[in-house]
C-alpha cells in the first residue's frame, strides 16, 4: 500500500425521459474521447460571500448548515466527499434565477452541519436528514435531486425509502444502483466495477476505511490535512487537468483542515470494512425515477465502465450524456455546461 506521505506532495428535454435510448457502444466510445482542457471555456466563480449559510434543525438535534436560494420549484443539490456545499457554488445563483428553489445541505458532519451524536454516518442517516430538511423544514412533499458521488448513493436511498420525493434525478460519476439481476442478464459483474475497485489511484479507500486511526495520525497538521483533500482535486486526477487551482483548492480544503471533519468524511468508506450503522441503505435497482444520467470522462476514480451499468440501473433515463473536460467534480468544472442542461431537464417541473 502507497504510503500517505508519498502522496501527498445534450440536453434531453424535460419529459422526455421514457424510451429515451442510446446506443452502449456508441457512448463507450464517447467516454475515452479525447478533449484538450485548454479550449475549456473559463468558468464564473461568484464571490465566496456570495451566499448565505442557513441553519436548520433535522432529527436527533442534529441542525444542518445549507445554501438556500431562489424560489419555485425545490432543487436539492448533495454533495459527496471530500466535497461540502461549496462544490455547487457555480450553480446555485443560475439555478435560483431559473425559477427554483435550491438547497444545497451540508451532510452531517460536513461543512457547517454539525456531528452525528452517536458517530452514526450511514447512508440511510444521511437520506434521513435530506428529507427531514426538505420536507420537515421546509415544507416540499416532493422535489428534484442532482447528485454525485457520496450524494448520488444517498439520493438513491432518499427515493426508495421515501416513495414519490423524488420527482426526478441527475445521477453521475458515483457508484451505480445494485440492479445485480439486470447486470448479470448483460454479464456485467458488480463486484468489478471501477467506483468499488482499488484502481491506479484508489488506495484512499483503504487508508480511510481500513487504517483511519494511521492516516490520521500522519495527516497530524492543518496542512497535510488539506493537502490530502487537494490532491483528490489534483495528483489523483479526479478531475480534469487545471480546473482546480489557487483559491479554488483553497476554498475546498479548508473546511478538512479540521480533523473531527475530516474523519467524518471517511466514515462511509469504513462501511465496508464494518464499521456499524443503524439502518442499512437502501441501494437497489433498478430504479425507475426518471433520470438523467451525466459522465465526466476525466474521472480516474470512477472509470467509464459507469456508463452501461447505468444503462442497465435507469429503467426511465436519458443518457448516459457525457460531459467533455470534466470529472468527478463536473458540476464546478463544467457549470457552463450543465447549469443550461439542469435547467431544461427539470423546467416543466417548475
Amino acid at each position: 500500500m502507497t504510503s500517505p506521505r508519498q502522496l501527498i506532495g445534450w440536453p434531453g428535454g424535460a419529459g422526455s425521459f421514457r424510451g429515451h435510448e442510446q446506443h452502449p457502444q456508441a457512448l463507450r466510445c464517447a467516454a475515452v474521447v479525447w478533449y484538450d482542457p485548454k479550449f475549456r471555456p473559463p468558468q464564473v466563480t461568484p464571490p465566496l460571500d456570495a451566499f448565505a449559510v442557513h441553519r436548520s434543525v433535522v432529527r436527533d438535534g442534529v441542525s444542518l448548515g445549507y445554501l438556500h436560494e431562489g424560489a419555485g420549484y425545490p432543487l436539492v443539490l448533495l454533495h459527496g466527499y471530500p466535497e461540502t456545499k461549496r462544490i455547487w457554488w457555480r450553480n446555485v445563483g443560475p439555478l435560483a434565477d431559473a425559477g427554483f428553489e435550491v438547497i444545497a445541505p451540508d451532510m452531517r458532519g460536513y461543512g457547517d452541519s454539525d456531528f452525528s451524536p452517536d458517530d452514526d454516518y450511514g447512508l440511510a442517516v444521511y437520506s434521513r436528514d435530506i428529507h427531514a430538511l426538505v420536507h420537515d423544514a421546509h415544507g416540499h412533499a416532493r422535489c428534484g435531486v442532482i447528485a454525485g458521488d457520496v450524494g448520488g448513493a444517498v439520493a438513491i436511498d432518499l427515493l426508495h425509502r421515501f416513495p414519490g420525493f423524488v420527482d426526478r434525478l441527475c445521477f453521475f460519476n458515483t457508484v451505480p444502483p445494485a440492479a445485480l439481476d439486470a447486470y448479470a442478464a448483460a454479464g456485467l459483474d458488480y463486484g468489478s466495477l471501477s467506483a468499488l475497485s482499488p484502481g491506479p489511484t484508489g488506495d484512499y479507500r483503504e487508508w480511510q476505511g481500513a487504517h483511519p486511526d494511521e492516516l490520521a495520525a500522519i495527516l497530524s497538521t492543518t496542512a497535510a490535512r488539506r493537502q490530502w483533500v487537494a490532491a483528490m482535486y489534483t495528483s489523483r486526477l479526479w478531475a480534469s487537468p487545471g480546473t482546480f487551482v489557487g483559491g479554488d483548492l483553497d476554498f475546498m480544503t479548508e473546511p478538512f483542515a479540521d480533523l473531527d471533519r475530516l474523519r467524518a468524511g471517511w466514515a462511509v468508506y469504513q462501511l465496508a470494512w464494518g464499521r456499524p450503522t443503524v439502518e442499512p441503505a437502501l441501494m437497489h435497482g433498478p430504479v425507475d425515477t426518471p433520470t438523467l444520467v451525466l459522465y465526466g470522462a476525466d474521472d480516474h476514480v470512477v472509470a467509464a465502465d459507469f456508463i452501461p451499468f447505468c444503462e442497465r440501473a435507469f429503467s426511465n433515463r436519458i443518457g448516459p450524456l457525457v460531459v467533455p473536460g470534466a470529472g468527478h467534480f463536473l458540476q464546478w468544472e463544467r457549470a457552463d455546461i450543465v447549469n443550461p442542461l439542469w435547467i431544461q431537464t427539470f423546467g416543466d417541473l417548475r
